[in-house]
């Protein structure tokens, strides 16, 4: 089994991890198309090239507060990749999809949901001794490593327990 992690954006970072955590791919996928919506199509169909069988996949969820223009095209990629990864559970290809709130991801991370990006540097790196310059890359990664505790591969500390527990909840009311 393979664990996927995707934080969707302009620049969608995926992590590939493998059962044991080693890294299969790790990168940040770019369309080369620029006009919207093309664009978003683009990038679901990148994503969807990634996915293969059995995959689990783990994405991070709308960020409701966020204001400015760019929320649009945040929202349009989300659901754009939300509807690949539907069509795929629809072929059989994956289970359907985890979805970790933002605060889930960096109290996940670090014990604390409202961390600031660059303050998930340092306690990524302790936990998991993974380092990588983009934010994209690093919250895929933290995400595919929920994958696993999911799956029991790793004993969580308490706060990842919490973490866990509402994932857990939200997929048996589902």
């Amino acid at each position: 089994m393979r664990y996927i992690g995707l934080d969707p954006s302009t620049k969608t970072g995926i992590v590939v991890l493998d059962e044991l955590g080693n890294i299969i791919n790790q990168d940040e996928l770019k369309p080369k198309c620029k006009q919207d919506p093309e664009r978003f199509g683009e990038l679901a169909e990148l994503v969807g090239m990634e996915i293969e069988q059995g995959d689990k996949v783990i994405i991070e969820g709308f960020s409701y507060g966020s204001k400015g223009a760019a929320v649009s095209t945040q929202y349009g990629i989300d659901w754009l990749l939300r509807s690949k990864l539907v069509e795929l559970s629809n072929l059989d290809v994956i289970d359907r999809y985890v979805e970790v709130t933002p605060n889930g991801l960096k109290k996940f991370a670090t014990g604390k949901g409202n961390t600031k990006k660059e303050d998930m540097i340092l306690p990524i790196n302790d936990r998991w001794g993974f380092r990588n310059p983009s934010d994209n890359i690093r919250d895929a990664y933290v995400l595919a490593q929920i994958g696993r505790y999911l799956d029991g591969r790793e004993k969580p500390t308490a706060f990842q327990r919490d973490v866990l527990n509402k994932l857990q909840s939200n997929e048996v009311a589902s």
